[in-house]
């Protein structure tokens, strides 16, 4: 017999001051090679010392260049990958230790929404089964409770109830997001982990997704986590901007105060190079080009590791670590120049 209602082992709170999310210090290294003393081994520095928090109802955005960290971060708070060090505290769960029925409800709290929705998607399994089988591992439900809900979430993200007996083969690139935001919200979590979830698509259908997010996040009251590289998505979609360079933070803001004022070097150097369709609203005087290339994370610069392509790095910059400080109410940045 079907369980008919949801159920509750131990369900993640909501931390005080409505913070949902909140990241303190944290670190991920990968190993890489062989050594006989695996003290001696290098490691790859992905994430370094990032801390930062996620309000109720609140979208915040990671940006930065490919290798970055976002996606590494996404992951972690998922618990796809432990990290090195430091926490994510989810309501009074530490995401990082959770085990047993501790970690399958805060696994049911947040979802993730895949950068690729065509590998995400298994290709045997038809629609139905798909956006159910996380109502089936958390019993949610009766099975025509199930069926129901699925038939409503598919209306929900702009398909229909028809499309449950279809394999995703038979839809399109921007269709099968919409399936994959379908099985996301279907145990209704608390956070949402967008991992770049329109950049495999025609921008068209990205602003149609972006919008159809947008509504959703108001119908079900979700706070969500976007990890993007385009930061025209971002600016359009984020209350909060996270700017991210070889695993740690430079800057951090309101979206607003970010896009009309950024005081990190790097973010300025960003959001010179975001593309205009009219060429005649900016002079290439203001563009920043960046020299050289990213350094290797396996041996990062010392001081501030985007000193090696500040345009204004001075010798202090390689002895100091710039901390994160707040310039501003609200607005954080990661460099020793004022």
């Amino acid at each position: 017999m079907e369980n008919t209602a949801i159920k509750q082992d131990v369900e993640p709170g909501i931390l005080s001051d409505d913070v949902v999310l909140r990241v303190s210090n944290l670190k991920k290294y990968f190993p890489v090679g062989k050594t006989f003393f695996k003290k001696n081994r290098r490691v790859v520095k992905a994430i370094d010392d990032v801390s930062f928090t996620v309000n109720k109802g609140e979208v915040v955005g990671l940006v930065g260049e490919s290798g970055s960290g976002k996606t590494t971060i996404g992951r972690m708070i998922m618990r796809l990958i432990d990290p090195t060090s430091g926490s994510m505290e989810f309501g009074e769960t530490d995401v990082a230790t959770a085990e047993g029925k501790e970690l399958m409800a805060m696994r049911k709290a947040i979802q993730i929404i895949f950068q690729d929705p065509y590998g995400s998607l298994n290709p045997r399994m038809k629609v139905g089964p798909i956006i159910r089988e996380g109502l089936d591992v958390h019993r949610m439900y009766s099975m025509a409770e199930r069926n129901e809900r699925i038939a409503k979430l598919l209306e929900t993200v702009g398909l229909g109830a028809a499309h449950v007996n279809r394999h995703p083969h038979e839809f399109s690139g921007g269709q099968r997001q919409r399936i994959g935001i379908a099985r996301a919200l279907a145990v209704s979590p608390r956070l949402l982990v967008a991992d770049e979830p329109v950049s495999a698509l025609d921008v068209s259908v990205q602003a149609q997704v972006l919008n159809l997010l947008q509504d959703l996040k108001e119908e079900y009251n979700f706070s969500m986590l976007m990890i993007s590289h385009d930061l025209g998505v971002v600016e359009h979609a984020c209350d909060k901007v996270i700017v991210l360079y070889l695993g740690k933070v430079m800057e951090m803001a309101p979206a607003s105060k970010l896009y009309s004022n950024p005081v990190h070097p790097y973010t300025q150097s960003l959001l010179s190079a975001m593309p205009i369709p009219d060429p005649r609203r900016r002079d290439d005087k203001t563009r920043i080009i960046l020299k050289g290339d990213i350094p290797s994370p396996i041996n990062p610069p010392s001081g501030c590791v985007f000193r090696t392509r500040c345009p204004i790095a001075t010798p202090e910059c390689a002895q100091v670590v710039p901390p994160l400080e707040e310039t501003g109410p609200g607005h954080f940045k990661a460099c020793i120049h004022r």
